[in-house]
């Protein structure tokens, strides 16, 4: 079940005790570029770049509520969870402890150690690190902290209820999926907004797993070969956030490395904003339907701008007609 309007608005002001709502904008270029009116939401402006912080707060304040014995928590992530985790355990007290898989981004890494949690590198992909972090949980006696819960997508939601609310008539919303607390937060909004706007899940090309669950109705594991959109790199589905998605989802669409690199060029040079793989692939999709969304107007979640130095400099430095 969907956090409802009420649990939304409490969710929200736990969130806004931490950080104000982020800007959104319609940019022309970027309209000149897509050929309809598009409108960004900056999630890139939270306090740790990305839009999971919101979950975190949300989360972590009510773990602390319902569970005061709990001094220790532990959960898996590409960056942006971790770090969502680490900045909201520092407001009461806890420690948290993150398994990331090997090669993972190395300034994600730093920037949750620098947040002072413990990093673990464990696994060559995400789900090996889910796993271990479960037996750390077990073995350590520590909390395990999801990649989705009811509490995360309360605090998600928060970023759809701003944007849905200044911006009620949008045609549709692209929505990355990773393991589905954004997109489902994008469904709790619309619902409880009364709105019909149609929303359109992202995943990579790479790593197509809700993707293909979504398509056959079914639990489907994808093998995950992204490099750019890591954030997206999901092998196996969250199986509450799937069924939220197979319930209320218009529709997923799949971007590669090539269409997302070039949607991380465009934010740069219309905006001058820093997207990273998975905040840059609604605009990526974007730009692959514009043919079909011509006359809609469209909001796009930036849903984070963690991207290694190096790793953007290369795609910048790419010509734009070569890169797909």
């Amino acid at each position: 079940m969907l956090p409802n309007k009420t649990e939304l608005e409490t969710a929200a002001q736990i969130v806004y005790r931490a950080m104000p709502p982020t800007p959104q904008y319609s940019w022309p270029l970027l309209n000149e570029a897509l050929g309809f009116e598009a409108w960004v939401k900056h999630e890139n402006h939270t306090p740790t770049g990305a839009f999971k912080v919101r979950g975190g707060l949300v989360y972590i304040h009510e773990l602390a509520k319902r569970a005061p014995q709990v001094r220790g928590v532990v959960s898996a992530t590409r960056g942006n969870h971790g770090q969502s985790v680490g900045f909201a355990v520092r407001r009461h007290g806890l420690q948290a402890t993150i398994v990331v898989p090997h090669g993972n981004s190395k300034e994600k890494n730093a920037a949750m150690r620098a947040l002072g949690v413990n990093l673990v590198e464990h696994g060559k992909e995400f789900q090996e690190s889910r796993e271990h972090a479960a037996h750390l949980a077990e073995t350590q006696r520590l909390h395990m902290i999801p990649s989705y819960h009811r509490d995360l997508v309360g605090g998600v939601a928060s970023y759809w209820m701003e944007l849905l609310s200044a911006q009620p008539d949008l045609d549709a919303i692209l929505v990355p999926i990773g393991q589905g607390s954004g997109i489902c937060g994008a469904i709790a909004a619309r619902h409880a907004l009364g709105l019909s706007t149609r929303i359109i899940g992202v995943v990579s090309a790479h790593a197509l797993a809700y993707k293909l669950s979504f398509e056959q109705g079914r639990k489907v594991e994808s093998p995950v070969t992204a490099v750019i959109a890591d954030g997206m790199a999901c092998r196996v589905p969250d199986d509450a956030s799937l069924d939220i998605i197979m319930k209320y989802a218009d529709e997923i669409v799949a971007v590669t490395d090539g269409e997302v690199e070039e949607a991380m060029r465009l934010y740069y040079i219309a905006t001058h904003n820093v997207a990273e793989g998975a905040g840059a692939a609604p605009l990526a999709a974007a730009l692959q339907l514009k043919e079909r969304l011509r006359g809609w107007k469209i909001g796009l979640p930036l849903c984070g701008g963690n991207v290694d130095h190096d790793q953007f400099a290369r795609i910048l430095g790419q010509s734009r007609s070569g890169s797909c």
